[in-house]
């Protein structure tokens, strides 16, 4: 996660320089971070590459990396494959759309997969998750620490989609556990997640995953230049 985002964050300052944008401040000593290049690649007209939902890839990878670089962070298999090959497909489509170069021609002709037990739904996939996690959590089970962790990767997804790019705080961990043993369902507790999909073109090495919300669902979105503002968040359904 931690090598991804950073060559994210690379590909992303190439890419606006490559527009003809800027990535340094005025009288600035350094570039602009992560958030801003990825603010900057979606709202600024004369640079713009970034589609909506390639926005929420991007900072849902950035949430699970500052909990990784800061945090202890518990990923399933799974959880990680989603994020690693969506991010894989997004980088792709930057070198080919910006560069107008094809990802393969640049890379070995190795081939390494990326998981031998890919997730094939979300929905199905969050379920399963909180449903673990809801066992971590019954009493006597010594394993509090796990499921809060654990209970922390998926949040960070929520919260990206909300357009809000901080930590989910100890007590807001706390209020979801609590929630969970009360019986709530994934959904209720993470519904920015129930509002998106996979999609999935081609198989083995040329597998293209892509991170989509549902038709119909507003996209508020927040221009460059707003101080601390997250860039995009979809809103609930029922608001």
């Amino acid at each position: 996660l931690i090598f991804m985002d950073h060559s994210f964050e690379m590909l992303l300052k190439a890419a606006i320089l490559h527009k003809g944008g800027k990535i340094r401040e005025k009288r600035a000593k350094e570039t602009i971070g992560f958030s801003s290049c990825v603010r900057r690649a979606f709202s600024v007209a004369t640079v713009r590459f970034l589609s909506a939902e390639e926005v929420l890839t991007l900072q849902s990878l950035n949430g699970l990396r500052d909990a990784a670089q800061n945090y202890t962070l518990e990923m399933s298999e799974q959880y990680l494959y989603f994020q690693a090959q969506a991010g894989l497909t997004l980088f792709r489509d930057i070198v080919r759309k910006v560069f107008n170069i094809e990802l393969k021609t640049e890379l070995p002709i190795r081939v390494l997969p990326l998981s031998t037990t890919p997730p094939v739904d979300i929905h199905a996939f969050f379920n399963t998750e909180v449903e673990e996690i809801k066992t971590l959590l019954q009493p006597n089970s010594r394993k509090k620490l796990e499921a809060i962790e654990k209970l922390r990767a998926l949040a960070i997804m929520e919260n990206s989609i909300q357009g809000n790019e901080s930590q989910p705080s100890n007590a807001e961990l706390r209020n979801l556990s609590s929630k969970l043993k009360e019986g709530s369902t994934w959904n209720q507790i993470f519904p920015g997640v129930s509002t998106l999909s996979f999609t999935q073109n081609g198989y083995g090495p040329s597998l293209d995953l892509r991170i989509v919300k549902q038709e119909g669902i507003p996209v508020q979105v927040v221009p460059e230049g707003t101080p601390g503002a997250a860039v995009v968040a979809i809103k609930r359904v029922n608001e």
